[in-house]
């Protein structure tokens, strides 16, 4: 195991964790919402792209520079941010204190928007920046110039793998105990669906039945040109569907071999430690990553449904036995921001016909500022 110290005085700034991979929803909350710690405790994970302040203009950066920070389509704004920050949970945080004049938020918390926030309590160095704000996962953001990785002496736990997929607690459910979608489920499908749409050129997409067409119907059906969800979305780029019908996406990864012939598109689980798809060996087809957690449910969700029930009891009829759980009144419908920002960051968005069904996205549905 880790942990981080301060790299000017040496003080010990975390407890004892273990990486894993980045989670996909990490940028992306349900606004005015309050949310619980974005990792799991003892653990913490990489962000390769820059994150956090500062932030410049599309307008102003450029596309050139734009596309130096990973990003290939105009948006509100781009960060200029460090590379590789460490995020933990606030839990894991030791030996930190807040910097008073830093401390700004939107409404019920501290967003970061001045930069870090937690100074070293050894040497006072600002270190890292904490995140609690409604529409944010509860998280500390370690500078990755202002802390250095050391062996902890302690002992690790097995690192994640593909078995860990089929331990039932792996399993995130698409609904929260409150009859609400979960957070992390509209964040996964979102990124997902922007993958999706670069690999397919916004066409029609065929889904298997059961719970990837029960759960990603509706918002499948939205946003590529046909589909089995109900409902308008953004206008698709014209054009015609490759061969003879729709994309066909099948769900495939541990234990679930894709059938034969292959389908066009294989939905897959990312590693939990390495955050890379799982391919079959020696497959170069296409694959639209999908969060493991939400995957593994996909691939085992158990007895119950979780999408909405329409009717109910005759008048008179009661029941003896304990209620259904709450149920959400409305579709499965994916984080836009989520969506817009994943979509933003994969290079096949400068192709034309993707760049149309942006645009045309964007008249749809106005972006929201994320700087």
């Amino acid at each position: 195991m880790d942990v981080f110290v301060c790299s000017g005085c040496g003080v010990e700034l975390t407890a004892p964790m273990s990486r894993v991979a980045l989670p996909v929803h990490t940028h992306h909350g349900g606004w005015e919402q309050l949310h619980p710690p974005l990792m799991e405790p003892a653990t913490y994970a990489v962000e390769p792209e820059p994150t956090g302040p500062p932030w410049r203009r599309w307008q102003e950066a450029g596309a050139d520079a734009a596309a130096r920070q990973g990003v290939f389509a105009p948006v509100y704004s781009v960060s200029f941010g460090a590379r590789n920050r460490i995020v933990i949970a606030p839990g894991d945080s030791r030996s930190m204190t807040l910097i008073p004049d830093r401390c700004e938020g939107y409404c019920q918390g501290v967003d970061g928007r001045a930069g870090p926030n937690l100074a070293c309590a050894g040497c006072g160095r600002a270190v890292a920046t904490r995140l609690d704000d409604c529409g944010m996962w509860q998280m500390v953001w370690l500078e990755p110039d202002a802390v250095v990785r050391r062996p902890s002496g302690l002992p690790a736990p097995p690192p994640p793998d593909w078995d860990d997929l089929e331990r039932a607690g792996h399993r995130v459910p698409p609904v929260e105990p409150d009859g609400s979608w979960s957070r992390r489920w509209e964040a996964a499908l979102g990124v997902a669906l922007a993958h999706l749409v670069a690999v397919t050129e916004d066409r029609p997409v065929d889904l298997p039945a059961g719970p990837v067409a029960e759960l990603l119907g509706h918002a499948v059906g939205r946003y590529l040109p046909t589909g089995p969800g109900p409902g308008p979305g953004p206008a698709p780029a014209p054009g015609p569907a490759p061969g003879p019908g729709p994309w066909s996406l099948r769900l495939a990864g541990p234990g679930i071999h894709p059938p034969r012939p292959r389908p066009d598109v294989l939905l897959v689980p990312r590693h939990p430690l390495t955050g890379v798809p799982w391919r079959p060996p020696g497959d170069a087809g296409a694959v639209v990553p999908l969060d493991s957690g939400v995957w593994a449910y996909l691939a085992a969700p158990g007895e119950i449904s979780p999408t909405p029930v329409t009717g109910g009891l005759p008048k008179g009829v009661l029941r003896d036995d304990h209620p259904l759980p709450p149920r959400p009144w409305r579709p499965l419908t994916p984080h836009h921001q989520a969506f817009e920002s994943t979509l933003a960051r994969l290079p096949a968005i400068r192709a034309p016909r993707l760049r149309r069904y942006m645009d045309a996205f964007r008249r749809a549905v106005p972006p929201v500022p994320t700087g």
